[in-house]
């Protein structure tokens, strides 16, 4: 026994120290994974901070290095500028000295004039030469074609003319552009004799410009675009030049007042790009060029780097999320498990389902039989009345019957045929009765036809008239002259009359003066109103839902209403009530109405079987 207690006391310990292990087990789990939650954020805000700080450092440094680039390319361009300009204004000194120009322009044989300035430009390399009279028209050109222009007008003349040296200026072109030209008056003994003007060739710089990203302007003392590398700029202000939208192989225009957040703050926008703008003033004439550097290729170099950094970042959280992975394995199983179950439960829930669909189908055949019920239970209910309703006639018959029988006897024969004659009119009177309530005891059809709405009303109305008697209700009936032709069954047009009429007359109980109006009207619809002066409809939005209803137990199942929307609506109709101005209900039944030739096949149908 004591080895026995022994052995227990350390088995006992053993299980104590494993529980004890597996507890300090779980705690070093909740420890880890703890610190994987905490682990996770820290390194992607570490890697957030170490991409937005690289950002900064690198588009700064990229930045610095396109603007020093764009600087060195703007004074490239401004020295080629200035040697051109200085190269071509050496040219009309030189040729206003020609002997042969001055003895043509004396003598008025130009004949070789023309020859002698082709041969200048080629050694020259001016765009044009042309050599003008006194007049201002054009004896000799490199340009043939120029050959008896008159530039009198011209500011390259009047200019040359004032003034004793050689001139520049800037004048538009027939084509819609600028010329450059240098001109010098031509003289002999101090009289001028012509002008010598010599045409710059700059748009070669424009067209050199445009090979590279930037783009680039030249402005003269106020502000005027002269040189540009998109040619709808040339005669602009520079304002006016940016806010111009260019065709969409150029760079597009269009002012934007956000940045992007890697850039720093830009010196322009054209087409929603951020530009870099740089300016030099180029020493002739107060004249500026300006450029505009596209941050494009700062942006790529910035990426190429951001992506090696963020490719880094990624592989890292992808070794992280592979080893939370095999973790995500085991649990994958127990929703395995879980899905299973989920599966078996949905496969119950779709066999009540289908139990429920069954179910619907039996209700759909119970609610068509209990329609029916409800109607041969208000027949039910008006059987006392009509019971009563054939007892007077009975019993009048017996009255006459005897006094007929005295009549014969004391041979009246006369007066005892008469009292036979009121027998034959009682007896038609309730056979009247016991047709009606023997058509309103047969189950309506589906099949529609044209009917007189006055008929179904009267026909209603006649079936309820013992009931009516015994409450003692005055009944107000408003029937058109005319056949109001509505396509309905009529079996199950009186049931919805009579339903509504047998509310109206519940709703009336407690009232001293009972009355129920009936109207029929007949315009765009067909409309049958049934107003009681009762109570009124307290839920109106629960009146027509099946087995809803204000009477006492036994008094009614709450059917009557909605049996009588449905019948309405499979006549493509509508039944709506309201509270009536001035107190109790009102009903309306709404019906389309029958074609003129339907119409016509009704009231004929309907005279036939009256």
């Amino acid at each position: 026994m004591k080895d026995e207690e022994r052995h227990q006391g350390a088995g006992g310990t053993a299980r104590g120290g494993q529980a004890g292990a597996g507890g300090g087990a779980d705690a070093a789990r909740r420890r880890r994974r703890w610190l994987l939650r905490l682990l996770v954020p820290a390194f992607v805000i570490l890697a957030i901070a170490l991409i937005y700080v690289s950002n900064l450092w690198l588009t700064e440094r990229f930045n610095e290095t396109t603007r020093n680039r764009a600087n060195l390319r703007l004074a490239l361009y401004t020295g080629n500028l200035l040697s051109e300009l200085k190269r071509s204004s050496i040219v009309p000194r030189l040729l206003a000295r020609d002997p042969a120009l001055i003895g043509a322009l004396n003598s008025g044989d130009f004949s070789q004039s023309s020859s002698r300035l082709i041969e200048y430009l080629d050694e020259i390399g001016v765009k044009s030469l042309m050599l003008l009279d006194h007049s201002g028209r054009v004896v000799a050109a490199s340009d043939r074609n120029l050959l008896g222009a008159v530039f009198r007008n011209s500011p390259f003349f009047i200019e040359a003319l004032r003034g004793n040296d050689t001139v520049f200026t800037v004048s538009e072109s027939q084509n819609g552009g600028l010329d450059f030209a240098y001109s010098r008056k031509m003289e002999v003994s101090g009289k001028s004799i012509g002008v010598i003007v010599a045409m710059v060739d700059l748009g070669q710089f424009e067209s050199a410009w445009a090979g590279i990203s930037d783009a680039v302007m030249v402005t003269d003392s106020e502000g005027r675009i002269i040189l540009s590398t998109e040619p709808k700029w040339r005669g602009l202000k520079e304002e006016e030049a940016l806010a111009l939208r260019s065709p969409p192989s150029a760079i597009q225009r269009a002012i934007q007042a956000t940045t992007d957040w890697a850039m720093p703050p830009a010196d322009a926008y054209i087409s929603g790009k951020a530009l870099m703008r740089q300016e030099k003033r180029i020493p002739f004439r107060g004249w500026t060029i300006t450029s505009f550097t596209n941050y494009a290729s700062v942006r790529e170099r910035v990426n190429a780097v951001l992506a090696l950094e963020i490719m880094a970042f990624a592989v890292l959280i992808a070794m992280g999320f592979y080893l939370m992975s095999r973790r995500a394995v085991s649990r994958s199983r127990i929703f395995q498990r879980e899905s299973a179950e989920l599966r078996a439960l949905n496969q119950r829930l779709q066999q009540e389902i289908a139990e429920r669909k069954r179910a619907e189908k039996h209700l759909e055949v119970a609610e068509q039989s209990l329609a029916q019920s409800s109607k041969l239970a208000a027949l039910g209910e008006m059987s006392a009345a009509v019971s009563h309703e054939l007892n007077q006639p009975l019993a009048a018959m017996k009255t006459y019957l005897a006094g007929a029988r005295l009549l014969l006897r004391r041979k009246r024969v006369e007066e005892a045929v008469s009292a036979f004659q009121r027998i034959d009119d009682l007896i038609e009177r309730m056979g009247a009765i016991t047709r009606q309530l023997k058509s309103y005891a047969r189950k309506g059809g589906d099949q529609l036809e044209p009917l007189d709405a006055r008929h179904a009303v009267d026909g209603a109305i006649a079936m309820m008239e013992p009931q009516l008697r015994q409450r003692n209700v005055k009944i107000t009936r408003t029937l058109p002259r005319e056949p109001v032709i509505v396509l309905a069954d009529r079996v199950r047009l009186e049931q919805v009359i009579v339903n509504l009429l047998r509310n109206a007359l519940d709703a009336t109980k407690g009232v001293k003066d009972p009355q129920v109006d009936i109207l029929l009207a007949s315009g765009d619809m067909a409309t049958i109103s049934v107003r009681d002066n009762g109570t009124g409809i307290e839920n109106l939005e629960s009146l027509f839902e099946p087995f809803y209803t204000t009477k006492q137990p036994g008094d009614g199942v709450g059917l009557g209403l909605a049996i009588s929307s449905g019948i309405v609506n499979d006549f493509g109709g509508r039944l709506t009530a309201r509270n009536a101005q001035g107190g109790g209900a009102l009903f309306e039944v709404t019906l389309p109405l029958a074609g003129e030739a339907e119409g016509e096949e009704g009231a004929g149908g309907m005279q036939a079987a009256e």
